[in-house]
């Protein structure tokens, strides 16, 4: 070929490369760090109007990406958020996805495809750290040996992880498959079927307790705090929650240290600010709100390490870094932090009602803050209805990875919305929480049932039929039922919701 030529095919691929520029070559493809905090509400973050303390590192993803008002995390409690978000499929259609305790097994099954596997197969190094709570093993779980199936074996390289919650036995670290400093001398027994071994629980002891319980964490006590569920053993491999932020930032940068020369997916789940909420000296008393909003200065700081260290590593431009959390907010949650009593004027969830458990707004609208400076304009708000459900598949879109048949079933390629192109978002989203409420564009209908009220503790409102129906874009904080006005729209949105229920 001459050089006219050539210049002329060098001219279509650049301006084939602008008018696509979310569709990557395999030289191209992003870092991705997926920043999943636990229990943040929608006003907990600053940028988001929170005026009590402030969250400089995350604003930070917001004012150099795009903040998104509408995005919703698939339930309003964690497991069944975490599972539907790296399946892309709604945890209502597989049995086993509620709240898990902390000894159940992985209920993401080796073979399938996930998140983590599917972004593997186009050559990413993919890891997790932190909190997990999907299970771990099949079959009743031998924590003195190594542990399987495991993260590895769904799509994951690496792992470091929380078990379960920071609330729940054992209270120990799993790395690569095996408890982290375990003692062979004193091996680990877990049990939620009744209580194991004479040591003192919460319950009995309650003068042996550094944090009080309220409701529900009178068990095994670890670390002065008293949990869910019954241990013995594991003495020298338990955590010591005040250094826990600590650590799992710590493995998470080193994750990014040792893949900084290929693509790489790092899932970094925090505990923060689920209970216990115990931080670390340098954050105690520096919020003004108590242990929770201490809680958030350090999930800020967590944050902000990690975003240095894509500074360091040079990587920030070609990095896409998401925020966002697995439900909405909760104040007391089992134990007597004082998250109400030091609320003052902070609003968790900002102008959104109830929060975690709940199928109002408040129960999956979370903050969430997207941020690649190689592809999304600085300083964006988008409006757009967005579901973490989501991820996967618009992530495969973005690598131009090929989807499994059958795959990420309820998932959509939302990339353009995702990175703030699209102003309209998806058509339409379902939210979990007990029952199954559906919004489509401002409208949300929340079918005849229980609907959980609060932030803790809560009261129960009961929606007599047909429901309830709001219209979000005059009615944000859902006070106003309109569904006697609407009866046509009560019938298209129950049409709708049955219609998702029962397809395969």
């Amino acid at each position: 070929m001459n050089r006219r030529v050539l210049l002329g095919i060098a001219c279509l691929f650049c301006c084939w490369s602008l008018t696509n520029p979310t569709k990557l070559s395999a030289a191209d493809k992003p870092n991705i760090v997926l920043i999943y905090a636990d229990d943040v509400g929608f006003g907990d973050v600053s940028c988001n109007g929170s005026a009590s303390f402030q969250t400089p590192n995350i604003d930070r993803i917001a004012r150099e990406g795009v903040r998104m008002t509408d995005a919703h995390c698939p339930a309003a409690t964690c497991t069944p958020s975490r599972y539907a978000m790296l399946t892309g499929q709604y945890a209502f259609r597989q049995k086993g996805t509620g709240v898990l305790p902390g000894n159940a097994n992985l209920i993401l099954k080796p073979g399938s495809t996930n998140m983590a596997s599917l972004l593997k197969s186009t050559g990413y190094a993919t890891g997790v750290v932190g909190k997990w709570h999907l299970g771990l093993g099949d079959g009743k779980v031998d924590w003195n040996r190594e542990i399987k199936p495991n993260p590895n074996d769904i799509g994951f390289d690496y792992h470091f992880l929380i078990p379960a919650t920071g609330d729940r036995v054992p209270c120990v670290y799993v790395e690569q498959g095996r408890v982290v400093d375990l003692d062979p001398a004193d091996p680990i027994e877990v049990s939620y079927q009744g209580r194991i071994g004479n040591q003192a629980s919460g319950a009995d002891s309650k003068d042996q307790l550094k944090m009080k319980w309220s409701h529900g964490h009178d068990q095994t006590i670890v670390n002065g705090i008293s949990r869910i569920g019954w241990m013995t053993g594991g003495t020298r491999s338990r955590w010591i929650d005040e250094d826990m932020a600590d650590v799992i930032t710590s493995k998470a940068l080193r994750f990014m240290d040792e893949n900084a020369k290929r693509p790489f997916f790092l899932y970094f789940s925090t505990h923060d600010i689920h209970v216990p909420r115990v931080p670390h000296s340098r954050f105690v008393n520096k919020s003004g709100t108590g242990p929770r909003g201490d809680a958030m200065l350090q999930l800020d700081w967590c944050v902000g390490e990690v975003l240095s260290k894509l500074d360091k590593l040079r990587l920030s431009d070609n990095t896409l870094v998401i925020f966002s959390s697995d439900n909405g907010p909760v104040l007391d949650d089992g134990y007597v932090d004082e998250a109400n009593e030091k609320l003052g004027k902070h609003d968790p969830n900002g102008i959104y009602r109830a929060g975690k458990y709940s199928m109002y707004e408040g129960g999956t609208r979370v903050p969430m803050l997207v941020r690649w400076p190689a592809r999304i304009s600085a300083g964006q708000v988008s409006n757009a209805l967005f579901g973490q459900i989501d991820l996967a598949r618009s992530f495969a879109s973005m690598v131009n990875a090929t989807v499994p048949d059958g795959a990420f079933p309820d998932g959509r390629d939302e990339l353009d919305t995702l990175l703030g192109k699209d102003v309209q978002g998806r058509p339409h989203l379902v939210h979990e929480a007990g029952g199954l409420a559906l919004r489509v564009a401002s409208w949300k209908f929340i079918p005849s049932s229980k609907v959980r009220e609060g932030l803790g503790p809560w009261t129960t409102n009961a929606m007599d039929a047909p429901g309830a129906l709001f219209d979000l874009a005059n009615d944000p904080n859902e006070q106003k039922n309109i569904a006697s006005e609407h009866p046509e729209k009560i019938l298209e949105m129950q049409m709708l919701l049955k219609s998702i229920r029962e397809r395969n």
